[in-house]
């Protein structure tokens, strides 16, 4: 059972490049909350990972899920249990969407059993943000950020990415229905540079924080 806390945890959720730091950061600066974002250039196995799926994709995995455990029992400790809200520009719940795609079974399995045991008691987000957008949208953005170990990233990787997360929603949202799901197309809509598209959002998840039902 997730540890019990009675604040907003706002989870934003998307493939690489869809915009969910960006996202993430507007979003902390409007409502004061606390932001946690990801691990990600820290992460010494993502640029052997980008050019050799096959061959890093197990310490990357694992490396992850190790940071975003610790981060997430910090973000309780600290802010959570003392009913200090969260935005998150990641939740750990996403990381076997990625280790399903990128590890064999035996590793997989391995996986597996250390994830189930680390997040058995983290705390979950009330509110999640789904941001997607087409491979071109994706690759573009990719392209302008500049990240160099982003360079190389497969456009097959990443529209599976996409397809999954859109069943990964499709599933949570079967799963666990209490928790409210927002979804925005980032080919339709842009945040950063449109303050109308961001008042769309704001409006929207004003509106979930406002029932105190999300909360619980």
């Amino acid at each position: 059972m997730s540890q019990q806390y009675h604040a907003p945890f706002i989870s934003i959720e998307g493939p690489i490049g869809v915009g969910k730091t960006s996202l993430a950061n507007r979003l902390s600066d409007y409502f004061n909350y606390h932001l946690l974002k990801e691990i990600v250039d820290e992460n010494p196995f993502l640029s052997k990972f980008y050019e050799d799926i096959e061959e890093w994709s197990f310490q990357t995995e694992m490396f992850f899920l190790c940071n975003r455990y610790k981060q997430l029992e910090d973000t309780y400790e600290h802010h959570l249990s003392k009913g200090h809200a969260v935005v998150s520009d990641y939740h750990i719940f996403k990381n076997l969407l990625f280790a399903k795609q990128t590890l064999h079974k035996d590793h997989f399995d391995k996986y597996n059993r250390i994830y189930r045991i680390l997040t058995n008691d983290l705390p979950r987000p009330n509110i999640i943000i789904h941001l997607h957008a087409s491979l071109p949208t994706l690759l573009e953005r990719i392209e302008q950020r500049g990240r160099l170990m982003e360079q190389a990233i497969d456009p097959n990787y990443l529209l599976q990415l996409s397809e999954d997360y859109h069943q990964f929603i499709k599933d949570h949202r079967r799963v666990y229905s209490h928790i409210p799901i927002l979804s925005f197309n980032g080919d339709e809509m842009d945040f950063v540079n449109n303050e109308g598209d961001f008042t769309r959002i704001i409006d929207q998840v004003q509106e979930l924080i406002q029932k105190q039902e999300a909360f619980f």
